[in-house]
């Protein structure tokens, strides 16, 4: 076997999915799977690509018309691409392999955030990088010590994530400029993971991608999976300069052809007319933060108040035990399913993650059964 992929451990967000299945009434709060239906304008465009016959191969960076409307829904939000610079991938995570996959080389230095999505190390690991990882401050917002340590310690990449998972932190616009103002004569390529573009839940949007003149340095990986409640549908996408594209898109052939066909051409009238759905998600999605985040403060716990995404990161280090033990304990007890901190790092020790994109009805019976835990602890 392949001594790297051996070494890689299943994602810790699935291997306590795994471990919940096994028991009987569990209300899980564990996948990042928003309860929405697909909106019924995409249903209705793969059926009619079905029926039109529209399911061969597609081009090997996806159809030119949604490639077209990727760009003028990302103008939307001061980031700007032409077509011949965008590839459609099968889901963001594809995207983010073949991106590592294009560019790094054996021993090269991937910074990433301390607390992460897990995709980022481990394909890091398989591909033979070497990792390194920048602090975050209390409030997750990055710590910029940190940051420009990991970067004279001889990083090639560095890797963003906002809204980020697990932590529903989102970039300020401050902080956007200080990146801007350290990236901007620095010799280093920037990954920036935004899969949850679409659900920043304060005004205005911040991103790296929005500078022009930096524009050669960055490569924007984003989908819609969450933007319209699709994860089984894997459907994403890559920007970046054409230098970048045209590595990426050879992995990308190699490795899946092309992103599936239907979807694409659902995607385009998804883009076109499906906008109002998205702010209807939003609405419920902030409504529901409100909702944990009072509650979680009601019981005690340092939280931060996420800005985005729909994942909420308290702090258990109050209760003198690992975050592992914290969520096994738990789910034997209550029939409750969070996520351990340490599944995102090391750092996130004394964490636990709670998704709560799932209804109001499991997330009011979840926190009861917290508070419950939490009392005979």
């Amino acid at each position: 076997m392949n001594k790297r992929v051996e070494a890689v451990q299943i994602s810790g967000i699935r291997k306590v999915y795994n471990k919940a299945s096994k028991y009987d009434n569990v209300i899980s709060l564990t996948l990042g799977q928003p309860d929405f239906p697909v909106p019924d304008i995409i249903n209705k465009a793969m059926i009619r690509a079905i029926e039109d016959g529209k399911t061969v191969y597609t081009s090997n960076a996806g159809i030119l018309e949604l490639r077209r409307e990727i760009c003028n829904y990302l103008r939307k939000i001061n980031i700007n691409y032409n077509p011949e610079e965008v590839i459609i991938t099968v889901g963001g995570s594809e995207g983010l392999y073949a991106t590592f996959m294009a560019i790094l080389n054996e021993g090269d230095k991937v910074l990433m955030p301390a607390i992460g999505y897990p995709a980022y190390e481990n394909i890091t690991k398989m591909l033979g990088g070497t990792m390194l990882t920048y602090d975050l401050n209390g409030d997750f917002s990055i710590n910029f010590d940190s940051l420009i340590q990991g970067l004279d310690n001889g990083a090639k990449v560095l890797v963003l994530s906002y809204p980020s998972n697990p932590l529903g932190a989102t970039l300020s616009k401050d902080d956007k400029e200080k990146l801007y103002k350290i990236i901007k004569d620095r010799d280093i390529l920037i990954i920036t993971d935004e899969i949850y573009a679409s659900l920043c839940f304060e005004d205005g949007y911040n991103s790296i991608a929005q500078y022009e003149d930096i524009k050669e340095k960055i490569i924007y990986i984003s989908g819609f999976s969450k933007m319209f409640s699709m994860t089984g549908l894997r459907l994403g996408y890559v920007c970046a300069n054409s230098k970048y594209i045209d590595q990426i898109v050879k992995v990308h052939q190699y490795g899946v052809s092309c992103a599936p066909s239907i979807v694409q051409w659902a995607v385009v009238d998804g883009l076109k007319y499906c906008m109002n759905e998205i702010n209807v998600m939003k609405a419920s999605f902030i409504e529901r933060k409100n909702f944990v985040y009072k509650k979680l403060l009601e019981l005690g716990l340092e939280v931060n108040d996420p800005k985005g995404a729909f994942y909420i990161f308290p702090s258990i280090k109050k209760f003198n035990m690992t975050s592992e033990e914290f969520c096994d304990r738990l789910l034997e007890s209550k029939r409750i399913a969070c996520v351990p901190g340490t599944a995102f790092g090391d750092k996130g020790e004394g964490y636990i993650r709670i998704s709560y994109c799932y209804s109001k009805e499991s997330l009011e019976k979840a926190l009861e059964g917290i508070e419950e835990f939490i009392k005979e602890l």
